[in-house]
């Protein structure tokens, strides 16, 4: 196992992005950023044993500022969207900002993702990592409370990288972290993964309104275009004659995982052509997929970026859920430490 650092680009301003490149015995190598905990690169074995990267990213650093799509980003405070951009907790009102129509998309102003965290090589029991802290202080974002973050990235041996977070604030806050990577198992720089088969390990998902804000139902995914239970292609449904997926112009959902104690696995993307297979397994409640459904930018590579030429598994607390009692509770209790594990293991 391997870890090296190395200049990934200079901002206008002149501050300097950093990547951290963990490496395995296998050629796997996973490329971390200090800017927005960002996973720029993920380079896997295919089935004719040659490297592929099947991560989509920006084309440089200030695109990276510049924030289009949040690719490979970690979100935070809380991921995903908040309705009305507000929400009580003990009886007090925080307002934060409408930056999706009514509603607060992934903690902006200022995500996570638009930050440098400060970062440092580590090694734990499963391989080589590389750990990145955040300090957020309390009314930052919105939010009440210090919140101390930490996300460690580490390649195993096993083609897994695991995503671990942690925080810990001073004040009772709601907290939802989540990474944001575009996974094209074929190549970042390959097209449409609509013919790539998913499976998620899901009977339910959560119903959203014409602004994507849940509904509070949890619906059953069979009959749907959401039932994911046995391996089906991406595209088979996505242009399904349905109101969700109308709603969402393509999967943009959050579904509700098999209930669990541990990590256990959420989902499986598998490519015919690369013959790459990776899992998703996470201890989270629920998981957002979502297609690139309007996407339209060029990045790394100078690759044009279509809609449904990426995906993301966006495990996570259901989106909103603070507005909802019948959802799992994010709220954080201050002073208790909450840590939650993501793995993408390939094959």
């Amino acid at each position: 196992m391997a870890v090296t650092v190395s200049d990934y680009g200079t901002f206008p301003d002149g501050r300097v992005m950093h990547a951290w490149t963990l490496s395995n015995s296998s050629g796997m190598k996973a490329v971390v950023s200090d800017y927005g905990a960002d996973l720029l690169a993920l380079w896997v074995p295919d089935k004719e044993g040659n490297l592929r990267d099947v991560v989509l990213g920006q084309k440089d650093a200030a695109a990276y500022e510049e924030d289009k799509g949040s690719l490979g980003a970690v979100v935070g405070r809380h991921a995903n969207r908040i309705a009305g951009a507000s929400f009580e907790l003990n009886g007090k009102t925080y307002q934060l900002l409408a930056n999706d129509g009514t509603s607060n998309l992934h903690s902006q102003p200022s995500s996570y993702y638009q930050r440098f965290w400060r970062a440092a090589e580590g090694d734990n029991e499963n391989g080589s990592s590389v750990i990145l802290s955040l300090e957020s202080p309390d009314g930052d974002q919105g939010f009440p409370g210090n919140l101390q973050v930490t996300v460690t990235y580490t390649l195993t041996e096993d083609n897994s990288l695991i995503l671990r977070y942690q925080a810990v604030s001073d004040a009772d806050t709601i907290v939802n972290l989540t990474n944001h990577s575009y996974f094209n198992l074929d190549g970042c720089d390959s097209g449409s993964v609509l013919d790539q088969k998913l499976t998620i390990f899901a009977d339910a998902f959560t119903p959203s309104d014409a602004r994507l804000i849940p509904t509070g139902e949890i619906r059953p995914v069979a009959g749907t275009p959401f039932d994911f239970r046995t391996a089906k292609t991406i595209g088979r449904d996505i242009h399904a004659d349905d109101e969700q997926i109308r709603n969402g112009g393509g999967y943009d959902h959050n579904f509700v995982l098999r209930e669990r104690t541990e990590i256990e696995p959420a989902a499986i993307l598998e490519s015919e052509k690369s013959g790459i297979r990776m899992e998703v397994s996470t201890d989270l409640p629920g998981m957002q997929l979502y297609t690139a459904n309007s996407t339209e930018m060029t990045g790394k590579n100078s690759t044009q970026y279509k809609p449904f030429c990426g995906v993301c598994f966006e495990t996570q607390y259901f989106p909103d859920s603070i507005h909802h009692p019948n959802f799992p509770d994010c709220v954080l209790k201050a002073g208790r430490e909450a840590e939650t594990v993501t793995v993408f293991h390939f094959a």
